[in-house]
Formats: structure tokens, C-alpha cells, sequence
């Protein structure tokens, strides 16, 4: 039987993680960073992926990993939810070492550069645009020479500004493959975009004839790709979680402290309700979310699992931010008040790896549900 509670493990490391952001993450400091030209915040980053190791969760020991699961990978992801702190690690963590790992890891040009992303020396990022979902054809805008070098132009690439190394899906003469690049490399040009949101930025990567390593090819490739982009499909719903759980509990202590006609305003049936719904939706967003992290781990049940996690927590987060800032009341709706930068992450989450609707689609045939 399959078990969706917390193990201890994940306890501890929700903990530390938690403790980390609301140290070095807090509202204010984040709303200050988004008017500034570094928007991320590597200091962090640095602090979350070496020091606590959580760049390395999912990769095995045996690469320089600490050979975890997707149910690890997944609580850190919450808590990036329930922060919105800007670092890499939806890039770096889950897809570009995702791509790695289900290439051929007893390569040297797939395991040196698997370790240096566990341990958190190395930033990387996928080559594909945020939209993309599981299922997607193969990616055609990179080509490979028979040399080897890339070019070509690849738009909207989640955290790609603050990347060393791009993890590159191309098409030669030989077919698809994924090739990995440095980032500062003659003829790598990334251009910061403008992304809605604003504590985790998409850039347009173009290369020019880039000197490149393969470390996939055909089926391999193709495989390697869709199986990053399913994990962080799967992943993103509890990051979705995350938003949500933040919504609520910071709506809840806000009526809790407001007045209104002398009574707490958190004490009026009609909000109670709404408050209602949204625990209800919470717990939802909590079984799918933790249901599909376990089958990414289990390997069982993945398409479904996955399908179903953003078929339904990206409208939930999404619901969950317009609540909060609206239940706010005046002071939602300021720039100083955090509840806009979860909007718009929830908003970009919802269109990340594919819409709703796209998921929805992906999951009648695999269901047998008729058109």
C-alpha cells in the first residue's frame, strides 16, 4: 500500500529548508530583489544546494549524490512554493539533472558534470521552453553539425541567466540528441526575457556554431528529454502545493488580526466559507501532489499520477493566490505585500510543462475516458 504520509527524513529536511527560507528569503527582502539586476540569489542558492545537499537529492551516491528520491525532491519543492525564493533549483535540480540521469550515467561526459550538480558547484538549465509538456515532440530549433557545434535559438528556458552549463537537445545529421555546453562558451548568447514572474526568470539561449559534448543519442535522447520533463511536471505540483499552503495560512492569520464593524473579520460566515473551500482544495492539492512524487520514486503509475497532479493544482494555486490577495483586502493588492509574487508564480507554474487542459487531454486515453 502505498504511503503518502511524511517519513521522518522528509520532516527533517522540510525543516531545515523552511528554517533556511525564512532566514534568507523573507517578503521584504524578495520584493527589494526584484528591482534589482540580480534577482537571484546564488549566496542562497549556494547555502541550499552544497550546505544542505539539495541539489544532489536525486542522484545516487555513487555519482557524488545522496542517492534520495522524488519524495525528497518534492518536499523541497513545497517549500519553494511557500517561499517563491529565487534560486535555480527548478532548472538546475530537477530538469537539467533529470535529462542526465536518464541518459548513460557510466559515461564520464554524463557523470563529471552529474557531479558537480549534486554538490552544487555547478548550475545548470534544459534547453527547452517552459511551456513544454511530457509528450511534446522532440525539439527541432537546434541543430547539430557534423562536427558537432550547435546553432540555433531555443526561447523562455526556466533559469537559464544564472546557468554554467545547458543541457542542449539538438538534431544532426545522426538524428536527436542532448548535448551539453558551457554556458560562457564562444557563441553562447542568453537573453534575460520578460517573465511574469519575478523570482524565477526565463532567458532566450542562442548559439552559434557552440563546441558541445553528446551524452545522448536517437531513443536515448528523445527518452532522456521526455522523462525530465515528466519529473518536473510531477514535481511542480507540490511546488504548487506550496503556494497554495502559504495562500491559506497566510489569509487565515491575516482575518485573524483585521477588525472590521468590531469583530474580527475572519468571524463573517461568508468568508468562513471561502476559507473552507480553500482547505478543502488544499487537502486535494496535497493527496495528488504527494501521490505523484511516490510514483516518480515507485517508477508505478507515473503518466496518470502526473497527469492528474497539474490537471489539478495548477488551478488550485492559482485560486489559492487570487483568494489571499482579494481576502487581503487594500493591502493585497500593494507591490509591498508578497501575495502578487505568488499570483504570478502560480500563474507561470500553470502554464509550465503544459496546461491544465493539455493534462487533461493526456490523461482521457490513458483512463479510457471518451473524448
Amino acid at each position: 500500500m502505498t504511503d503518502l504520509l511524511y517519513s521522518e527524513v522528509e520532516e527533517d529536511l522540510r525543516a531545515s529548508v523552511r528554517d533556511l527560507f525564512s532566514d534568507r528569503a523573507e517578503p521584504a527582502a524578495l520584493i527589494a530583489r526584484t528591482e534589482t539586476a540580480e534577482p537571484y540569489d546564488l549566496k542562497l542558492w549556494r547555502t541550499l544546494a552544497a550546505d544542505l545537499g539539495a541539489a544532489g537529492l536525486a542522484v545516487p551516491e555513487a555519482l557524488g549524490g545522496h542517492g534520495a528520491s522524488a519524495r525528497e525532491v518534492a518536499v523541497v519543492m513545497e517549500e519553494l512554493g511557500r517561499s517563491v525564493a529565487p534560486v535555480p533549483y527548478l532548472g538546475s535540480a530537477v530538469l537539467a539533472t533529470s535529462a542526465l540521469l536518464a541518459a548513460d550515467t557510466s559515461q564520464a561526459e554524463v557523470a563529471e558534470p552529474l557531479g558537480k550538480l549534486a554538490a552544487g558547484t555547478l548550475i545548470g538549465a534544459l534547453a527547452i521552453p517552459l511551456s513544454t509538456a511530457p509528450g511534446a515532440e522532440f525539439p527541432s530549433t537546434v541543430t547539430a553539425a557534423a562536427d558537432g557545434t550547435l546553432s540555433g535559438q531555443v526561447r523562455s528556458v526556466v533559469d537559464a541567466s544564472v546557468a554554467e552549463l545547458i543541457v542542449v537537445p539538438a538534431v544532426g545529421p545522426d538524428g536527436p540528441g542532448l548535448y551539453t555546453i558551457d554556458a560562457s562558451a564562444a557563441g553562447v548568447t542568453v537573453a534575460e526575457a520578460i517573465s511574469l514572474d519575478l523570482t524565477r526568470r526565463i532567458a532566450d539561449v542562442t548559439l552559434a556554431n557552440v563546441a558541445a559534448k553528446r551524452v545522448a543519442d536517437g531513443s536515448v535522447a528523445a527518452s532522456a528529454l521526455d522523462t525530465a520533463l515528466v519529473t518536473a511536471a510531477g514535481l511542480l505540483a507540490s511546488e504548487q502545493l506550496g503556494i497554495a499552503e502559504w495562500a491559506l495560512t497566510e489569509t487565515v492569520r491575516y482575518l485573524k488580526e483585521r477588525y472590521q464593524f468590531g469583530r474580527q473579520v475572519g468571524s463573517f460566515q461568508s468568508l468562513k466559507h471561502r476559507l473552507a473551500n480553500l482547505y478543502t482544495d488544499l487537502v486535494n492539492a496535497r493527496a495528488t501532489a504527494r501521490y505523484a512524487a511516490d510514483c516518480l520514486a515507485s517508477g508505478d503509475d507515473i503518466a496518470i499520477a502526473v497527469a492528474v497532479a497539474q490537471a489539478r493544482n495548477s488551478p488550485i494555486a492559482v485560486h489559492a493566490a487570487e483568494e489571499a490577495i482579494q481576502l487581503h483586502g487594500g493591502i493585497g493588492m500593494t507591490w509591498e505585500h508578497p501575495a502578487h509574487l505568488y499570483l504570478k508564480r502560480a500563474k507561470s507554474d500553470e502554464i509550465a510543462f503544459g496546461t491544465p487542459g493539455r493534462h487533461r487531454a493526456a490523461l482521457a486515453p490513458l483512463i479510457d475516458l471518451p473524448a
